[in-house]
């Protein structure tokens, strides 16, 4: 698969609303440093690709533009149904496929290789409960199902669609940040 034919897509929420479940171990300002950092890094994870943000806060729009990536603006929309709109838009903006990975990745250090595969692939959370990272074709339909045990949901949306499905597990893609204690290097990181 040409990487031309490839994006990355991103939604993030507003950098100072970013996670809340880590106030007991950092506050406001740190959180919304952390998540801005985070989100810097998966941007310099796609690599060659090029990268779609989908937001609703300016502050977000403006440190997306300022990264080379493309904005979509979709206000209110949630974070499934912002995805889905992203990825719609980007099918219409010419894309074949769409890499859609979360912001909170801060081990991520390559993305172009999830696209080389023709159909779904899904790449779970190190609990194996949520999906950090999901390619698929923009055009299959697929529906967005993320928030707990959203790789369950992934896995029975890519048989419902009867496309071609690989699961990778990455220890660095598999790591994201949602709890005071995902502040740890990983030992496998340390060594």
């Amino acid at each position: 698969m040409s990487s031309r034919s490839a994006v990355v897509l991103l939604p993030v929420k507003a950098f100072e609303l970013a996670k809340l479940r880590l106030a007991p171990a950092l506050d406001q300002a740190a959180r919304a440093a952390l998540a801005r950092a985070m989100a810097s890094n998966v941007v310099r994870a796609a690599g060659a690709l090029p990268v779609a943000v989908v937001c609703d806060d300016d502050g977000v729009a403006a440190w997306a533009a300022d990264a080379g990536a493309t904005v979509i603006w979709r206000p209110g929309r949630g974070l499934n149904a912002a995805v889905a709109d992203g990825v719609e838009q980007l099918a219409v903006d010419g894309y074949d496929r769409v890499i859609v990975a979360h912001a909170d990745l801060p081990h991520a250090v390559d993305l172009a290789w999830v696209a080389d595969f023709a159909g779904i692939t899904l790449v779970p959370d190190r609990h194996d409960d949520g999906t950090n990272v999901v390619s698929v074709p923009t055009t299959a339909g697929f529906a967005f199902a993320y928030g707990p045990a959203s790789f369950a949901r992934h896995v029975a949306e890519a048989e419902r669609l009867g496309l071609p499905l690989r699961v990778e597990r990455s220890q660095r893609l598999g790591w994201d940040v949602d709890l005071p204690a995902d502040l740890a290097t990983p030992d496998w990181l340390a060594s």
